[in-house]
């Protein structure tokens, strides 16, 4: 007899339980760092480890699907930034993937321990400019932004900024005046 296909009710609670686990993953990696182990992405997931690993069979593939599913999220802001014009969109988007930068260094740093760098998985700058560049084009059309940088430029200085050392509080205004900076000034 061939295969059932599970029940919805069994796939919607496995991706319930995914989610749980992606969720537990990401906090665990920002509290404790790059050791966060297993056993501590199921006890705050509130699974067991038997369902852990039937979603990640390791620590390894967990840490792949959080920086990938991160990436998507970045990207998709690309679509859907807001503001008032295209510059104020770009700096939004901006925002966001200071956010991203800030938040997946404990993931980054666990990964590359185990992983070759020639991964697909790391391949996020090419898929950050794919998605930034039509905000960038938008604002320099409308002339909005200074000319003279790149999108690769920018984004190198916002990772940049999101390396300094201190707080969150104290990084924010350094970032606020290099994204103010961008835009562009009429002579007057």
């Amino acid at each position: 007899m061939p295969d059932q296909p599970p029940a919805p009710s069994k796939r919607a609670d496995a991706v319930r339980n995914r989610q749980r686990i992606m969720d537990a993953a990401r906090a665990a990696f920002a509290a404790t760092g790059p050791e966060t182990s297993m056993a501590e992405v199921a006890r705050r997931s509130g699974v067991s480890p038997a369902t852990l690993y039937r979603n990640f069979e390791s620590r390894n593939e967990l840490l792949e699907a959080l920086l990938v599913d991160e990436v998507d999220e970045v990207c998709a802001a690309a679509a859907t930034a807001e503001g008032d014009g295209p510059a104020e969109r770009l700096t939004t988007w901006l925002r966001r993937f200071f956010q991203y930068v800030t938040t997946k260094r404990p993931v980054v740093i666990a990964l590359v321990e185990h992983t070759d760098t020639d991964n697909p998985v790391f391949d996020t700058r090419g898929r950050m400019l794919t998605a930034g560049q039509p905000l960038l084009t938008a604002a320099h059309d409308a002339h909005e932004i200074e000319p003279g940088l790149d999108l690769g430029q920018i984004l190198d200085m916002v990772v940049a900024i999101a390396k300094i050392p201190g707080t969150p509080e104290y990084r924010q205004p350094i970032l606020d005046a290099a994204l103010a900076g961008l835009h562009r000034r009429d002579a007057s």
